[in-house]
């Protein structure tokens, strides 16, 4: 049995299936959903970040929530993220990034909560503004580092990727040749200290929309050949290959999240070669907003993506995709995928 949860613009889709037997429900309609992550050592438990409500948990993959955000100090939570190392009576550390930015931890499946945005006092924090409302700016991703302890990287929207090596208490600011858009940033469970960033740097700065590093974000190369597209969105690595990934992109901000006038791509990278789009099985890229991307770690070779089309599952590496034949609400075709998590 395979659940995904997917966090729509104003609600929740939660599927349940095998192969070509899938039902749908859908849960917290009305909401305003910014986020979700699954926590890997408890298959029934996940968290979804709201706009207008904190952070909600499940303990029954998606049928129901409750509110466990209390010691969250801004009712906007913008990135989750459950630690696969850090474990305290069998639940994964669990880390809420908010707008304004904002960085809370809970050890306690967010019962309680501890405040760790002594990274807002960075000397690079003054210059973060998030341009549709430059007045502002959040967390945009959170990355518990799945290799070494306590070591943390968080992205700022815009204008940093920051890391801490003790668990939050002190943090280290961007690097001169780092990312200061990054959208999505994935690490490896078999490669300690790399990093990938879809960012949307490359939009203004062509050449810096996806960034790779080797060494936990001392320093940053910019393997870009082929990659015609260059505001990136999702990233996702083969969980048994990191030299295997796929990225979502499009032209522009506009291209990749306003319906009038999407226009997005998937790029597929293996070892050795540039990216280059991969379609067969996808939905045609003018109309279809940028995707989010996951993998599962129990799944080597297995992508899955969605955007306002549908949920996509690719099981040769990202090469070819299948819509999953998941009933689709008609309330969710058009608005885009703000984040999925997948428990199989």
């Amino acid at each position: 049995m395979t659940t995904v949860l997917l966090a729509m613009q104003h609600a929740l889709l939660v599927a349940n299936g095998t192969d070509d037997r899938w039902t749908t429900d859908v849960r917290l309609e009305g909401r305003s959903l910014r986020c979700i992550a699954a926590d890997p050592h408890q298959m029934q438990r996940a968290y979804c970040g709201t706009s207008d409500g904190g952070l909600l948990r499940t303990d029954d993959l998606g049928a129901s929530w409750r509110p466990v955000g209390d010691g969250i100090a801004h009712d906007h939570v913008t990135a989750v993220s459950v630690s696969a190392r850090e474990i305290t009576r069998g639940y994964g550390a669990v880390y809420a990034g908010t707008e304004p930015s904002g960085l809370f931890r809970s050890e306690d499946s967010g019962a309680s909560w501890r405040d760790l945005s002594s990274f807002t006092q960075l000397p690079s924090a003054r210059t973060w503004r998030y341009p549709p409302r430059p007045e502002t700016h959040h967390v945009r991703w959170i990355t518990p580092d799945p290799v070494v302890d306590e070591r943390l990287f968080v992205c700022i929207e815009s204008g940093a990727l920051v890391r801490s090596s003790d668990g939050g208490v002190t943090w280290e600011d961007r690097t001169p040749d780092g990312p200061r858009d990054t959208h999505t940033l994935r690490a490896h469970p078999l490669v300690n200290g790399a990093l990938y960033a879809a960012a949307g740097d490359g939009y203004m700065h062509p050449g810096r929309g996806f960034m790779r590093s080797h060494d936990a974000g001392d320093t940053w190369q910019r393997p870009d050949g082929g990659l015609r597209h260059q505001y990136l969105w999702g990233a996702a690595v083969d969980p048994g290959d990191p030299e295997t990934l796929v990225v979502s992109a499009a032209a522009s901000p506009g291209n990749a999240h306003d319906l009038d006038g999407a226009e997005s791509f998937i790029y597929r990278k293996t070892p050795g070669e540039e990216w280059h789009v991969v379609s067969d099985g996808l939905p045609e890229p003018r109309g279809t907003r940028v995707s989010v991307l996951t993998t599962v770690i129990s799944e080597p070779g297995v992508f899955y993506a969605a955007n306002n089309h549908g949920i996509y599952r690719s099981a040769d590496a990202g090469l070819t995709w299948d819509r999953l034949p998941i009933p689709w609400p008609r309330e969710l075709e058009e608005p885009g995928a703000r984040g999925m998590a997948v428990v199989a």
